[in-house]
């Protein structure tokens, strides 16, 4: 039996086998959940990096707009597939839909091919929209309605969400980079997969999932590393995917997700005929079919992807206002209001935050110093050669010996130009390979390269692909460097922390503090101390702000080579946590405590809007650290690139800050609007 809302009834969920106090069915969603994101994040985390030094050769601006409308969509289509699983799908069904599409658009991901791309993006975003409200729904849906044990429960799937997104830039990302982009892809299929499977498979068989997959991850992470440093994260990581099989194998010992559990709220409702022609059901799987070269071509004109935007915001707007001035009463319109106000400021945050996957990853790729290098050239070996070999890993035996060619070369000149002849070589190479060589456009790329004063990006790009290439001859696996006097200094050996991994530093700090937020605000409450919601949304901008002022005073330390040490970045990417941690949590809090009870869900899905249009926002704002344009992209040395980066974020960080201080100037009228004594 179904409630009117389509989940399960009170005396149904008490019901259901405990453990910890929580219903055993919390663990395979924790599961589904965790490996859904593990697949979205571990794409997320080399779509840039695809999209620029991949088969499509996109420049800065051109790859910044398509990150934009792709993010922007992602999160737009949330509200499409939780209004279909709430009338007619049933949970359910639409999680198993939708992760069935993830799956695909992730495995089409491994196709070098243009339309495939776009393809694969918007069978993403498609499948996105079905799972990611509706397992949500589930999980509120196996607690009794008045159970106080439910905030418990949505922070145990929390926790989930950021192990996934915390697990995937460290194994795709790392296996992306290092072998091939097809891996690093075909890893976040593999993740999709699993998710789904353990949604759907019976509880002998979940449990099995979850601790085979779990143990194969825990084992295989300590091995994909190059770094003492990228060893205890792994370590740590390994641990705690590990303890949580565990309690997961335990708990589904007692019992799954029941059947009944995200059923369609009027199942007969799924056959019924529109125009006595197509059954309901298959009318949305025919939507669905025809809305993907729909999300396809947005994607590849993604102007239009704001205009869609903002016309859909415009329109959700006008009837909250319209509600709030004609259907409200003076209690209902505040409280509108407030939500209106945050629900703006949220959309500034998001905005500046989301640089991590566009702006702030290709800054971490050109202008962090991850490498951790054995020596440093010595005056002794001026007029030298050395011999390094090009892929971060592998090669045949001869090559592997031999120090990599990494990051340390950046900003430097070989004494000759053979180092310069070969990457040419690579990347007409390269272009050759492609649905439509432009060989025009090369040559102009190389005459830039040429007059280049050292070491660029895309040389090494150019280098790194053709050596991880399958079958590259062994002469492609090495390149021999002229030692001048001006490399003196010059790092040596060791080994490069890929870029994407830093992904993951965010959802490891939400890891680590989230529970410690909570028990600080609890611990504050209690004393009547608590920050009302306006002042945490100020705290949590403040923070941003001074997240993005960490960095930008790093560009401003840069060496001469215009590289940053990778405290900087690490730091700011803790304050951007810690403002997360403020914001975050209370704002669908907010939403539900502050939204007339016929409106939560408009109010839900203008909340989903906006933190779409500031994902399209996240992606203009990039556009103004593009270093490179087009096919014939050159990416400049690090010197000329840092304090374009530098300059963006320290203007991100005094607009952040001036939010905040606004924020903080309305709170006192926000508060009494939010009119707490009526509740």
């Amino acid at each position: 039996m179904m409630t009117s809302d389509g989940i399960t009834p009170a005396t149904d969920a008490e019901s259901m086998p405990q453990l910890f106090g929580h219903p055993a069915g919390l663990f395979t969603l924790f599961f589904a959940e965790m490996w859904e994101r593990f697949s979205y994040y571990g794409m997320r985390a080399l779509l840039l990096f695809y999209m620029t030094k991949g088969f499509l050769g996109y420049g800065d601006t051109e790859a910044y707009g398509v990150y934009g409308a792709y993010t922007a969509l992602v999160y737009m289509t949330p509200y499409f597939g939780g209004m279909l699983a709430d009338r007619l799908l049933g949970p359910r069904r639409a999680v198993v839909m939708g992760g069935l599409l993830m799956a695909a658009g992730h495995l089409l991901m491994t196709v070098e091919q243009t339309t495939a791309f776009f393809v694969a993006l918007a069978l993403l975003i498609a499948g996105n929209g079905f799972f990611k409200p509706n397992i949500s729904t589930m999980v509120g849906g196996i607690y009794p309605k008045h159970s106080t044990r439910r905030d418990a429960g949505f922070t145990l799937f929390y926790m989930g969400i950021n192990l996934g997104a915390a697990l995937s830039p460290i194994v795709c990302g790392y296996i992306g980079e290092t072998y091939g982009w097809h891996y690093g892809f075909g890893l976040a299929t593999c993740g999709m997969l699993i998710g789904v499977a353990i949604f759907v498979a019976p509880t002998r068989l979940t449990q099995l999932l979850i601790l085979g997959s779990a143990l194969a991850t825990s084992v295989a992470m300590p091995m994909l590393q190059d770094t003492a440093l990228q060893l205890g994260v792994r370590l740590f990581m390994s641990v705690a995917l590990t303890t949580a099989a565990v309690v997961a194998f335990v708990a589904l010992g007692r019992g799954g997700v029941p059947r009944s559990l995200g059923a369609p709220r009027d199942p007969a409702a799924l056959s019924r005929r529109l125009g006595g022609l197509l059954r309901a059901d298959h009318a949305v799987y025919l939507g669905t079919v025809l809305a993907i070269p729909l999300f396809a071509l947005l994607l590849q004109r993604d102007s239009t992807t704001a205009y869609v935007l903002a016309a859909t915001g415009a329109a959700a707007l006008g009837y909250i206002l319209y509600e709030a001035v004609f259907a409200c009463g003076r209690v209902e319109r505040h409280r509108l209001y407030v939500v209106l106000i945050l629900t703006f400021f949220s959309l500034l945050f998001w905005a500046f935050f989301e640089q991590a996957g566009s702006s702030l990853n290709n800054f971490t790729d050109r202008n962090v110093d991850r490498v951790l290098e054995e020596r440093r050239v010595t005056a002794t070996e001026v007029g030298a050669r050395v011999e390094m070999r090009i892929a971060p890993r592998g090669g045949d035996g001869a090559a592997t010996r031999l120090p990599a060619l990494t990051q340390e070369q950046l900003g430097y000149a070989s004494g000759d130009g053979a180092v310069r002849d070969r990457a040419a070589e690579a990347l007409r190479r390269e272009d050759a390979r492609r649905e439509k060589p432009e060989p025009d456009k090369i040559e102009e790329q190389v005459r830039k390269l040429q007059g280049q004063p050292a070491f660029t990006m895309t040389e090494m790009t150019a280098l790194r692909t053709a050596a991880g290439r399958d079958g590259a001859p062994p002469g492609q696996q090495t390149v021999s460097w002229r030692v001048t006097q001006e490399n003196v200094g010059m790092g040596l050996g060791g080994a490069e922390i890929p870029a994407s991994e830093f992904q993951a530093v965010n959802p490891i700090c939400i890891m680590i503090f989230g529970l410690l937020f909570s028990a600080l605000w609890g611990f504050l409450g209690a004393r009547g101390l608590e920050p009302s919601t306006p002042v945490k949304f100020a705290l949590g901008l403040l923070q941003l702000g001074l997240g993005f002022g960490v960095i930008w005073y790093g560009a401003r330390q840069a060496d001469t080579r215009g590289m940053v040490g990778m405290s900087w970045l690490l730091l700011g990417y803790l304050l951007h946590t810690t403002g997360e941690l403020c914001l975050s949590p209370v704002g669908l809090s907010m939403i539900t405590r502050l939204s007339p009870a016929r409106l939560v869900s408009t109010l839900m899905g203008a909340w989903f809007l906006a933190t779409a249009f500031s994902q399209y926002l996240a992606g203009v704002i990039a556009t103004f650290t593009g270093v490179s344009e087009g096919g014939e992209q050159v990416i400049p040395p690090p010197a000329e690139t840092v304090h374009v980066y530098g300059g963006v974020f320290g203007t991100i960080a005094l607009t952040a800050i001036a939010s905040a201080l606004v924020c903080f100037a309305l709170s006192p009228l926000l508060r009494r609007w939010m009119h707490a004594e009526s509740e």
